[in-house]
């Protein structure tokens, strides 16, 4: 499974989770830093990422388009990025079930 991690997230996770997720990458790495939702969701489509967001409107867009791409909604408020990879971390098993499942399009981390 990779990532697309949107704007609201730090690039850093891409580097530091990349043991656990090779591939992803940040909105900001593919040139769309402060591209619509719209945009980003296309791409995710296109080149197989899963959206990595705190942002409710990719949870909307899940709801109305289904999947493709999957999405996880981080649900965490203000955090840290070690916060954030530690979630991510720590539910690795629930991710990968999340990926493997072709009826699951939407996934809701929180602690």
């Amino acid at each position: 499974m990779k990532f697309l991690l949107d704007e609201n997230l730090s690039p850093d996770l891409v580097q530091a989770l990349s043991a656990d997720y090779p591939g992803s990458a940040h909105v900001r790495d593919l040139g769309l830093e402060s591209a619509t939702d719209q945009a980003v969701w296309d791409r995710a489509r296109i080149d197989g990422y899963t959206v990595l967001s705190k942002d409710s409107d990719f949870r909307q867009m899940s709801f109305i388009f289904g999947a493709p791409p999957k999405v996880v909604w981080i649900r965490l408020g203000n955090c840290s990025t070690s916060d954030l990879l530690t979630l991510l971390r720590n539910r690795k098993a629930a991710l990968e079930s999340f990926w493997d499942d072709p009826e699951a399009a939407f996934l809701v981390l929180s602690k």
